[in-house]
C-alpha cells in the first residue's frame, strides 16, 4: 500500500521552518555582501569624484576650510586653460605615437615566442620557458642604469625610442599569458593544417591568432594603460620639451610659485579619460582572456 505525504503531515511541517531558515540565511548573507561592494565602491570611487569636482572648483574653493565637496560655481573653462597652458596637445600626439607602437610590439614579439613555448617541441624548451620566467623576478630598476647607457652609446637619449624599442623585444608576463592561451587551442587544428601544407607561421596567422582574441585584447590592454601612464622611462630619456609626453606635461604644473591645482585636475581627467574608456569597452576580453589564460595548467 502506497503513502503519499501531504503538506498537512508532521514531517513537512517541520522542514518548513527549517528550510525558510535556510533561505533567511541566504538573504541575508547576499545583502551582506551586496552593502560591502557598495561601500567598497564608494571609497575607490570617492578620491576620483574629488577630482571631478576640484576640477570645476574656482581657484579660490580648492582649499577652503572646512573643504566643500561640490563648487559653488562650475569652471568649466578650467579645462579649456589647463589644456592651452602648455603644449598638451603635441603632447598627446607623442603619447599616441609611443602607445600604438607598443601595442603592436607588444603582440607581435609576443606572440612569437608563445607560440614556441606552446606548440612546438624542442630540447630544452621547458628550462627556457622557466628562465624567460625568471626574469619576471629582476626589477625593472636593476636594469636601468645599464639600458641607459646602452640607449646613450647609440645616441637615442632625448627621442621616442627608448619608450618604444623595448616593448618589440617581448614582456615575459605577456608572453606567459599568451602561451597558456594558445595551450588551451586543441593539436588538432594544427595537425589538419599540416596536411593542408601550412607552415609554422601561417598556422600561428590563419588558426592561433583569430582564436586568441581575448588573450590577445588582455595583452593590448595591459600594454596600452602601462605605456599610457609611463612617467619613469619619460622622465629619464626625455630631454626637450617637443619630446615630451602626457605623463611628463602634468608634472609640469608643479614646480612654479602656485600650482592651479583645479586646471591639474581637469587636464588629469583629460588623460585618463582614454583608459576609463578602453576599460569599459573591453572589459569582457580582458576578463576572459584572464581566466581562461591562468585557468590551463
Amino acid at each position: 500500500m502506497k503513502v503519499s505525504a501531504t503538506t498537512d503531515s508532521p514531517v513537512v511541517e517541520t522542514l518548513k521552518p527549517a528550510h525558510q531558515s535556510r533561505r533567511t540565511t541566504i538573504k541575508s548573507g547576499r545583502i551582506l555582501i551586496y552593502v560591502l561592494l557598495v561601500l567598497g565602491a564608494i571609497v575607490f570611487i570617492l578620491p576620483f569624484m574629488w577630482m571631478v569636482t576640484t576640477s570645476l572648483k574656482p581657484s579660490q574653493q580648492v582649499f577652503t576650510f572646512p573643504p566643500q565637496f561640490f563648487p559653488s560655481t562650475f569652471q568649466w573653462q578650467n579645462y579649456v586653460d589647463g589644456w592651452t597652458t602648455l603644449p598638451f596637445t603635441h603632447f598627446l600626439i607623442n603619447t599616441i605615437i609611443v602607445t600604438v607602437a607598443n601595442v603592436f610590439g607588444n603582440l607581435i614579439s609576443c606572440a612569437l615566442p608563445a607560440y614556441g613555448f606552446a606548440r612546438l617541441r624542442a630540447r630544452g624548451s621547458n628550462v627556457m620557458f622557466v628562465l624567460m620566467l625568471a626574469t619576471m623576478m629582476i626589477p625593472a630598476e636593476v636594469t636601468l642604469v645599464p639600458t641607459f647607457i646602452l640607449f646613450s652609446k647609440v645616441g637615442l637619449v632625448n627621442t621616442l625610442w627608448p619608450l618604444i624599442l623595448p616593448a618589440w623585444f617581448g614582456y615575459p608576463f605577456s608572453i606567459f599569458l599568451l602561451r597558456q592561451f594558445f595551450m588551451s587551442i586543441p593539436n588538432e587544428l594544427d595537425d589538419a593544417a599540416r596536411i593542408e601544407g601550412a607552415s609554422n607561421l601561417r598556422i600561428l596567422i590563419s588558426i592561433i591568432l583569430p582564436l586568441s582574441k581575448p588573450a590577445l585584447a588582455t595583452v593590448a590592454i595591459f600594454a596600452f594603460v602601462g605605456n599610457w601612464n609611463n612617467l619613469l622611462s619619460a622622465l629619464i630619456y626625455l630631454r626637450s620639451t617637443n619630446q615630451f609626453t602626457l605623463a611628463i606635461g602634468l608634472n609640469l604644473f608643479y614646480g612654479q610659485s602656485v600650482t592651479a591645482y583645479n586646471q591639474l585636475m581637469a587636464v588629469s581627467i583629460l588623460t585618463i579619460l582614454p583608459i576609463i574608456v578602453t576599460f569599459f569597452f573591453s572589459q569582457k576580453y580582458f576578463i576572459r582572456g584572464v581566466v581562461l589564460s591562468m585557468g590551463e595548467r
